[in-house]
């Protein structure tokens, strides 16, 4: 019999992924598995028992949560070198990796169906400050929007669009130093996101054509824009057509280096805010470093 360790966080979806607990064991099993589902306490401890999974030799691990559930246990599965395939029940606002996976829009009963029958495939993973990425890494504006998100409690789409808004208008653009091979450009900027999937914050679609198994990071470049520039790039971005616009590069790469010379950098790692205190990183891909269900 086919087994699913199962990590949980209870307090993703504003508590929806707690009140599925029972649904997800029920549709494990009615699919033929077994399953076992641990519960996380705080920040940190999804890695921790991805890890201790990892070492006891369980082959499916499952997150069910948001993406940043997904980041931990991504991180326990590959600071432990563990060939352990990650799937994911999609149970956060913004679910981007789960994007990438198939089960995207799924309930909880169809999302494990999906699972349970998936292949396994190879992706990327991003590495920055000494810890991994699955999904993005984002400069500037991104991370300064996660920040103004934690500290409000709405729901759902207004979640991701008021904090915009509000960081909008006291945001300044700092001057940054992006350098990857054959490309470089320093300047004042609104944001650096640097994507191993298509989408981040949700309904954002910084790089429409990344493939997270490609070997290359697709970087979004936007620089310093108008207000009216920018409300105007907002519906661009969720369309995934901002691309031809003035203000945005777009490049691929499997490294680059940012310098913010004039202040520490502020950062997002798959939507979990870092200050690292630094002015200074490098942003690297490591080609099929995980194993991934991805629904057929």
């Amino acid at each position: 019999m086919l087994h699913a360790q199962v990590i949980l966080n209870p307090a993703a979806g504003r508590g929806a992924a707690r009140r599925a607990e029972s649904g997800v064991a029920r549709a494990f099993r009615a699919q033929g598995w077994a399953v076992d589902i641990v519960r996380t306490e705080g920040p940190g401890h999804g890695q921790e028992l991805a890890a201790q999974a990892a070492r006891q030799g369980a082959k499916h691990i499952v997150a069910v949560g948001g993406d940043g559930t997904v980041h931990e246990v991504a991180n326990g599965l590959l600071r432990s070198y563990s060939d352990a395939a990650l799937g994911v029940v999609p149970m956060g606002s913004g679910n981007d990796f789960a994007k990438l996976t198939g089960v995207h829009g799924h309930d909880v009963a169809s999302a494990v169906a999906r699972l349970v029958t998936a292949r396994s495939r190879r992706f990327d993973a991003g590495r920055v400050f000494d810890e991994w990425f699955v999904n993005s890494v984002g400069f500037g504006f991104g991370p300064a929007v996660v920040k103004a998100r934690n500290a409000n409690r709405l729901r759902g789409f207004l979640s991701y669009l008021v904090p915009i808004v509000q960081t909008f208008f006291r945001f300044q653009p700092p001057v940054l130093d992006v350098a990857a091979p054959g490309f470089r450009e320093r300047g004042y900027m609104m944001m650096v996101e640097v994507c191993n999937g298509t989408t981040a914050g949700g309904n954002y679609r910084f790089a429409p054509d990344a493939d997270p198994a490609d070997g290359k990071l697709d970087v979004c470049l936007i620089r310093r824009v108008s207000l009216p520039r920018f409300l105007l790039a907002i519906p661009r971005v969720m369309l995934g057509t901002h691309v031809r616009m003035r203000e945005v590069a777009l490049i691929k790469t499997a490294k680059l280096t940012i310098r913010a010379p004039e202040e520490p950098l502020l950062v997002h790692v798959d939507g979990e805010l870092r200050e690292p205190g630094v002015n200074e990183c490098t942003v690297e891909l490591e080609r099929g470093r995980l194993n991934v269900l991805v629904a057929r």
